[in-house]
C-alpha cells in the first residue's frame, strides 16, 4: 500500500513516519506542507521557520530511506483558513483555525494535490493523537488514550471520505512513549520542543497577527454588574469569552463574559461573581456528523476547547437546523463561533459551531 506521510519537523510526525518504516509494510513518501504566510511574517518582523523545519524533516527521512516532497499550499491556506478566521474575529466570534486547517488543508487541499497528479496513494498518515476504527463500512474517529494530547477536537469536522483514507500511527501512544521512541531510534527531532499556538504564525504573537489585519478599535472595559468603566481595550477581536489574562485590570481576577459590538464594550465580571455568568445551555449550527448522528437518549459528552475535560451533555432539536445543547455543568467560556465537539464513549461523533 502506498502511504503519503505528512511530516512537520516535529517529534510526533517523525515517530509516526519511523513507526511505519519499521513495519516495512508500505511504500512511503514524506510530504512537508508549506503553509507559512511569509509576506505577513516578514512585515511583522518574524522569521518563517519552514527552512529549519525542512532540515529536521530531511534529517529524519534520509536515514529511513524515505523520499521527501514539499507541497506549497500558502494560497489555499490564506483563502480557506486565514480569511475565514479574520472574518470571524471581525464579527465578534471566536474562530478555530486549526480545526479548519485539518479539514481544508492537511486533509483537503493536500488530498486534492496528490489525487490530481495521479500518484495513487492509498492512505495518508500524520502524527495526530487520534485513532481510526473501521466498521460497518464507516470510518469512525476515536479518542487517543492520552487525554491531554488527544487531538480529536481538531479533527471533528473531517468528512467521511477524508477520514476513511487516514492513518494515525502514534494514536495509541502517549506523549512520553513518543519521546522515548524518538530517543531510542535516535531521531533528529527527539529533543525538539513541541510547537505552540496556531500553525501558520511561527514565532509571531497572535495579537500582532490580528492587528496586522484588523488594526486597533478601542473601547471601554466595563464591569457588567456595576456598569463601572474599568479600563480600555484595543479591539474586541483581541479577546474571547472566558478570557482572564491580558486584560490589564487591577483588583481582579476579572473574566470576559460578553462583547457589546454596537458600543465596542468588553464586559467583564469579577471572579467573585463570574459563576452567575456561566452558561449551561446554548445552540449550535452547521452541525456535522463524521459517521452517523447519535440516537436520541445516547449518553454524550462535549468539549468546547482542546484539552482533557469532557462534560456530559444532552442534545435536542433547536430552531431551524440548529441543535440545543445542555451541559451537565455550566462553562464560563461559551463563545459564539467556537467549535463544540460531541463524543459517545471513545468515539468523536462530530461537532457544531456555537451560535
Amino acid at each position: 500500500m502506498r502511504v503519503a506521510v505528512l511530516v512537520s519537523g516535529g517529534v510526533d510526525s517523525s515517530v509516526a513516519l519511523a513507526r511505519l518504516a519499521e513495519r516495512g509494510e508500505h511504500e512511503l513518501t514524506a510530504f512537508y506542507l508549506k503553509i507559512w504566510l511569509e509576506d505577513e511574517l516578514a512585515a511583522l518582523g518574524g522569521q518563517c521557520p519552514w527552512d529549519e523545519d525542512l532540515r529536521y524533516v530531511r534529517a529524519v527521512c534520509e536515514p529511513l530511506g524515505v523520499p521527501v516532497e514539499v507541497v506549497p499550499l500558502q494560497r489555499a491556506y490564506h483563502e480557506r483558513v486565514v480569511a475565514r478566521a479574520v472574518a470571524e474575529l471581525e464579527a465578534g466570534r471566536t474562530p478555530s483555525p486549526d480545526v479548519y486547517c485539518n479539514l481544508e488543508i492537511k486533509f483537503g487541499a493536500f488530498l486534492d494535490v496528490i489525487d490530481a497528479v495521479g500518484d495513487g496513494f492509498d492512505r495518508v498518515a500524520s502524527g495526530h493523537y487520534a485513532r481510526v476504527h473501521r466498521s460497518g463500512g464507516l470510518a469512525r474517529l476515536m479518542r487517543a488514550p492520552d487525554p491531554v494530547k488527544d487531538q480529536t477536537y481538531f479533527l471533528s469536522r473531517l468528512r467521511q471520505g477524508q477520514l476513511a483514507r487516514l492513518m494515525f500511527p502514534i494514536g495509541d501512544l502517549d506523549k512520553r512513549e513518543v519521546r522515548a521512541r524518538a530517543q531510542r531510534l535516535g531521531l533528529a527531532t527527539r529533543d525538539r520542543p513541541d510547537s505552540q499556538g496556531i500553525c501558520f504564525l511561527g514565532r509571531v504573537p497572535y495579537p500582532e497577527f490580528v492587528r496586522s489585519y484588523l488594526g486597533d478599535r478601542p473601547g471601554d472595559i466595563v464591569d457588567i454588574d456595576s456598569g463601572r468603566v474599568l479600563g480600555r481595550h484595543r479591539g474586541l477581536w483581541f479577546h474571547t469569552i472566558g478570557q482572564r489574562k491580558g486584560l490589564g485590570l487591577g483588583g481582579g481576577p476579572w473574566f470576559v463574559v460578553e462583547k457589546d459590538l454596537g458600543e465596542r464594550r468588553l464586559l467583564v465580571a469579577h471572579a467573585d461573581r463570574v459563576a452567575s455568568r456561566q452558561r449551561a445551555s446554548f445552540e449550535v449550527d452547521d452541525v456535522h456528523w463524521i459517521a452517523e448522528a447519535p440516537d436520541p437518549g445516547d449518553a454524550l459528552h462535549a468539549k468546547l476547547r482542546h484539552g482533557p475535560a469532557l462534560t456530559p451533555c444532552h442534545l435536542a432539536p433547536g430552531p431551524g437546523r440548529r441543535l440545543a445543547v445542555t451541559l451537565e455543568r455550566p462553562d464560563q467560556g461559551v463563545a459564539s463561533g467556537q467549535v463544540a465537539v460531541f463524543y459517545r464513549g471513545e468515539e468523536c461523533l462530530g461537532s457544531g459551531l456555537i451560535a
